[in-house]
């Protein structure tokens, strides 16, 4: 038993050392502050799945050109 339970969690220290994940965790915060910010303007919570597409369409490109080095 514990020896699946080690596996699971050394598993669990892959995924949160992952730069993947990593870049996934950093982009899921902005988007929440994407929703935060427009709920704010609207005077209502716009949802997650609004502020999701409108932060892709709006800003996902720039956010990540700002977070990777340009390749020449």
């Amino acid at each position: 038993m514990s020896t699946s339970r080690n596996a699971t969690n050394s598993g669990n220290d892959f995924a949160e050392r992952s730069s993947l994940y990593q870049e996934f965790l950093a982009e899921r915060e902005e988007i929440l502050r994407h929703k935060w910010i427009e709920s704010e303007k609207k005077g209502k919570d716009i949802g997650f799945e609004r502020a999701l597409l409108d932060w892709i369409r709006k800003h996902r490109n720039s956010w990540r050109q700002t977070r990777t080095p340009s390749k020449k």
